[in-house]
């Protein structure tokens, strides 16, 4: 019967690398996949930091000052 060798930290050390770049990739694959999938931002959107105020998304009642 043959005996069972035991596996070396080095090569434990090795395989949990692999595993981790293999990850790291998917990940990256999977943000690209979501950056061509995304809806394209438009024009009217206020983005963060945006001052301009647009007249539809403002209540009636609210007085706008300029």
């Amino acid at each position: 019967m043959a005996t069972k060798r035991q596996q070396t930290m080095a090569k434990m050390q090795r395989e949990q690398r692999v595993r981790e770049k293999r990850a790291e990739k998917a990940l990256k694959k999977q943000a690209v996949i979501d950056a061509r999938n995304a809806p394209p931002v438009e024009d009217d959107v206020l983005l963060e930091g945006d001052e301009s105020v647009d007249a539809d998304a403002v209540p009636a009642d609210v007085e706008i000052s300029l």
